[in-house]
């Protein structure tokens, strides 16, 4: 382990390849995660605008983020839903998921469709300003196409809810 921070932890493994030498691999541990994908009555995606400080700009995202010790997908994807956008889902699907980059980081985001919103408020976490935002599915569709939205769990989670082949079966 070469750094043990409080939401990741580093390590460097040293591994035998099968001719005999050695390879070193940099490893981000990080706990899993959620992805939500929040459709209101009027078929907009409630997303949030906040400011990413390695990336030194604002993101337009899917509300997401981490899953605490022994918390199931489902509660957290209903809690980080409420702290990040105020609302909490009637219907929450469970689409499946994804890794973040798997070539150096053990992070996996459980994705869900969040159906049936009703204002439900919890305390957001005191670093996290977000702004919320509706964005109508056909204008975040095209957003992901034109490249306005960068952001990969966004876009994933995006194109896997709001592909052509899937808007009538999941929002019709």
């Amino acid at each position: 382990m070469v750094f043990d921070g409080s939401i990741m932890t580093v390590t460097v493994d040293i591994l035998r390849l099968p001719d005999g030498s050695e390879a070193r691999f940099e490893v981000v541990e990080h706990p899993d995660a959620v992805t939500i994908v929040p459709v209101d009555e009027f078929g907009s995606v409630v997303m949030v605008r906040q400011y990413r400080h390695a990336l030194r700009r604002v993101l337009l995202e899917l509300p997401a983020g981490k899953m605490e010790r022994g918390e199931e997908p489902a509660a957290a994807a209903q809690r980080e839903l409420r702290e990040e956008t105020g609302l909490a889902a009637g219907e929450l699907r469970p689409l499946g998921g994804f890794y973040a980059a798997p070539g150096f980081l053990t992070e996996y985001l459980h994705l869900f469709l969040a159906r049936e919103l009703r204002p439900s408020p919890l305390e957001p976490d005191p670093f996290e300003i977000v702004e919320v935002v509706r964005v109508p599915a056909a204008e975040a569709r095209a957003m992901v196409a034109s490249g306005e939205i960068r952001d990969a769990k966004t876009i994933a989670g995006l194109c896997m809810t709001l592909g052509a082949s899937r808007v009538q079966d999941l929002l019709g």
